[in-house]
């Protein structure tokens, strides 16, 4: 065999690994609405509290208010916005959906509060959530004087449909979770949010295969932060919103510190949809690049293998089936058709078509360029810029 026959080879075997040894990852089987059917109800409906980041969030907070004060939850259910110094009237535009939700008859409890100036050393979302976890902690700013048993932590461009705190506390009463959190789905209308958003959700899997992250023997932990439902008493014992105060991946951090105190819970979900729109490449671009770099833990050798591994795993069988000839074009073709099976599960999930499976070795190409992006804005001091604001460790800075 030739050297780039080897080549194609090891790419097949990576592939055959992948879609037999890494926790099934590529099934989608992990969803919210698969088993919920044999979880009971809990005989006393604990208090929950949702608290909503915000920052220039006009477009959509409205809608995500309204979602939440229409939800179903038999229990108490207060919702907390923090305004993190919006600069498009986002805490007014919730105040008016609290105002419209009470005109309908819907009497949850929504606090809108001013957030203070970011201190050194915290992301501003993390700051932000930690206003908001305070306050909603705060026996004193209760009703009943009780604080909640629950804190529901949600971005303010998520959309829940009227059943999903319900749902959320049975399956966390239920199974004794200390965090369930579900994988919002992104929003999959313009062109390259059908090509592209697919393909990030499989490779968030593949990185975090759900059925390790819910299983409480295996180290694996993980979480998407547009809808997380946290044991309040456990996220106190693992050191509260103080201890990822810097991290730009919360909700994976999040993940990490919980597991060590209990069973956690990840999966996909129709129920919590993000309204937030990538209907161009830039977007996706920036919505990739905030983070990669990040997840590599800010090391060039890990970008550099994380890079080679990425051309090994995705680009090589295509290159090899198209150009190749011999034993080394046919190991080629059977890992690209391993890859586009790998592939269809989300595609079908997203309610795109089979024909797009062919296209994850273009998609991953664009996705290894982001990364590398990622890594080249961190270099020029803009590393997870977000609304502003460099967020990236030792890249952070106060609000002046």
């Amino acid at each position: 065999m030739t050297v780039l026959a080897w080549i194609a080879g090891l790419s097949l075997a990576i592939w055959i690994y992948l879609l037999s040894s890494q926790g099934g990852f590529w099934r989608a089987r992990e969803r919210d609405d698969l088993d919920e059917d044999r979880l009971p109800a809990p005989a006393l409906w604990p208090p929950v509290a949702v608290v909503i980041p915000a920052r220039n969030e006009a477009e959509s907070i409205g809608q995500v208010v309204e979602s939440l004060c229409r939800q179903d939850y038999p229990g108490r259910l207060r919702i907390v916005v923090v305004d993190d110094q919006s600069s498009d009237g986002t805490a007014d535009l919730a105040r008016d959906a609290a105002a419209r939700a009470a005109a309908d008859g819907l009497t949850r409890r929504v606090d809108v509060l001013s957030g203070q100036p970011l201190p050194r050393g915290w992301t501003g979302k993390m700051w932000a959530v930690r206003q908001g976890v305070a306050f909603a902690s705060d026996p004193s700013t209760n009703d009943d004087g009780v604080a909640p048993e629950y804190l529901l932590h949600t971005d303010a461009d998520i959309a829940h449909s009227p059943e999903n705190v319900r749902r959320l506390v049975t399956r966390a009463t239920g199974e004794n979770r200390v965090l369930v959190s579900l994988m919002a789905k992104l929003r999959c209308t313009a062109w390259f949010e059908r090509t592209l958003i697919p393909a990030f959700v499989l490779f968030f899997q593949m990185l975090y295969p759900f059925s390790w992250v819910n299983d409480p023997k295996k180290k694996m932990a993980a979480a998407a932060g547009g809808c997380m439902l946290i044991h309040r008493a456990s996220l106190e014992a693992g050191g509260g919103i103080e201890a990822i105060r810097d991290e730009i991946i919360d909700d994976c951090a999040m993940g990490r510190m919980l597991k060590k105190q209990g069973p956690i819970w990840l999966g996909l979900t129709e129920r919590a949809v993000s309204m937030r729109p990538y209907d161009n490449l830039g977007e996706i671009r920036k919505m990739v690049s905030r983070t990669a770099y990040a997840q590599l833990q800010y090391s060039p050798v890990l970008l550099t293998s994380t890079i080679v591994s990425l051309l090994l795993t995705f680009i090589v069988p295509p290159v090899m089936t198209i150009f190749g000839s011999g034993i080394g074009q046919w190991l080629g073709l059977f890992a690209w058709i391993a890859m586009t099976i790998s592939y269809l599960p989300m595609l079908r999930f997203y309610h795109q078509p089979s024909s797009f499976g062919p296209m994850l070795p273009l998609v991953a190409a664009l996705y290894t360029v982001f990364t590398f992006d990622s890594a080249l804005q961190h270099w020029r001091g803009r590393g997870g810029m977000w609304k502003g604001r460099a967020q990236a460790r030792g890249q952070q800075s106060p609000d002046v």
